[in-house]
């Protein structure tokens, strides 16, 4: 116990130092050696920007497979430089395998990128060995090209902090190369391979912080968008149960009322009347009183109740006076037997009018639109057209927020029925909503 206490108290006491120290090494286990030959091929290359949209079919799927063409060539070059660079001794043989090993690394970093840097990396003075001519120590040319190649193109396919332990490494293998070898070679080219790789490796890694950062951005806007529908569709179903509070209030003060009063229609009613009265007079003031609970809850702080009644389809003249003085011309059109439909019915149908026609004020300045109203058997039907907005307009259409059409679709889910919202073939917009009322048949009545 007291011993474990020690170690414990030991541990904490490390320096930040050697906790650094610690963690550094722990990143270069986990980028270069915790199972480097790992099989990673390089994906087809994202065929979605501006640029490449724009190309043809067959040019764009091949646009796809354009780094590892790149690579390709590359590999070629390093092939070639590999194998004709210097006098080569003994033949063409070691010429060969001079060009194979320089070419190899390249192509190695599409399929096993960390896996190429060591190849690369223990290639480099088997191919000084191979070259023999004391010019150049420790990257011949096409050693060179292909170390080069693979810090940067390894640098583009992991991340920042790999970079720069593959720059250490090479740092470390160039200055032992040149401590104890580099003094029987004319020309030591270390110093132009690690300002060379250090300038490569610092815009790579610009590169993926800029690239980084860009991905955050649009995950953030995604979220941002996201809580901005949730919100918005929590303040339109708000927006609708306040409004069916006041229909469902009137409705149940009519009950009580009724309940109150219908005693006194009937001479020396029974008390199993005047009973059953009561009870639906209490019931019917305890369900208001719930009803201003709710409203409670879901009143916004800069709620006020309204003075008048909530608006019905009878109201709709009114609404489309307003609504020309605002510059549209609107048309109604009523067809079918007009009846009194239930007041929620008749709201929604009135409230998904009124935000059609401000959608066709904003998006659609100038243009004119109808409304139809369709009184069928089952139910009432609500269609909104706009035209096109005439070119050239005075006025410029506004782009909105998208919360109209969430509305809609709320007010008609709640009533269980149809909408459909979209574009004409003639330019304009169409909304088109089937709100279903159940059938009375009068014997049941």
């Amino acid at each position: 116990m007291t011993e474990t206490t020690h170690q414990q108290h030991g541990a904490g006491a490390r320096s930040p130092e050697y906790r650094l120290a610690q963690n550094a090494l722990r990143g270069l286990r986990q980028d270069l050696f915790q199972d480097p030959f790992a099989y990673h091929p390089l994906p087809p290359r994202n065929t979605d920007g501006p640029f490449v949209r724009r190309l043809p079919g067959r040019v764009r799927t091949a646009a796809q497979h354009l780094p590892h063409a790149v690579v390709g060539a590359v590999a070629l070059l390093a092939l070639a430089v590999g194998a004709l660079s210097g006098g080569l001794p003994g033949g063409d043989v070691p010429a060969l395998l001079s060009g194979v090993l320089c070419a190899l690394p390249v192509l190695a970093t599409l399929v096993r990128p960390v896996g190429a840097f060591w190849l690369s990396l223990a290639a480099t003075p088997v191919v000084a060995i191979l070259y023999g001519n004391g010019l150049e120590w420790p990257w011949m040319p096409g050693a060179f090209i292909s170390h080069l190649t693979v810090l940067v193109v390894v640098a583009l396919r992991t991340r920042p902090r790999t970079a720069a332990w593959m720059w250490v490494l090479t740092a470390g293998y160039a200055f032992l190369s040149d401590v104890f070898f580099g003094g029987s070679y004319y020309y030591a080219n270390s110093g132009p391979m690690m300002v060379t790789s250090a300038f490569a490796l610092l815009l790579v890694s610009l590169w993926h912080v800029r690239h980084t950062a860009r991905q955050e951005v649009t995950a953030q806007k995604t979220v941002t968008a996201q809580e901005r529908s949730r919100r918005t569709l929590l303040e339109e179903r708000t927006t609708i149960a306040r409004e069916l509070h006041d229909v469902v209030a009137h409705h149940m003060s009519v009950v009580a009322i009724q309940a109150e009063a219908a005693p006194y229609r009937v001479e020396n009613p029974p008390p199993e009347l005047e009973r059953a009265f009561a009870t639906i007079r209490e019931n019917a003031v305890a369900a208001l009183t719930e009803l201003r609970r709710i409203l409670g809850v879901v009143r916004a702080e800069d709620y006020e109740a309204p003075d008048a009644p909530q608006p019905t389809l009878a109201d709709l003249d009114a609404l489309l006076v307003n609504v020309r003085d605002a510059g549209l011309e609107v048309e109604k059109v009523v067809t079918g037997a007009v009846r009194e439909l239930p007041q929620g019915v008749e709201l929604s149908a009135y409230r998904i009018v009124q935000e059609a026609l401000s959608n066709s004020l904003r998006h659609a300045p100038g243009a004119g639109a109808r409304v139809e109203i369709g009184y069928v058997l089952g139910g009432l039907g609500v269609r909104v057209v706009n035209a096109p907005a005439p070119r050239p307009s005075l006025v410029k259409p506004s782009p909105g927020a998208g919360h109209g059409i969430t509305g809609m679709r709320e007010r008609v889910s709640m009533l269980d029925g149809e909408m459909t919202a979209g574009p004409t073939d003639d330019g304009g917009y169409e909304v088109a909503v089937f709100l279903p009322v159940a059938t009375v048949i009068e014997g049941d009545a």
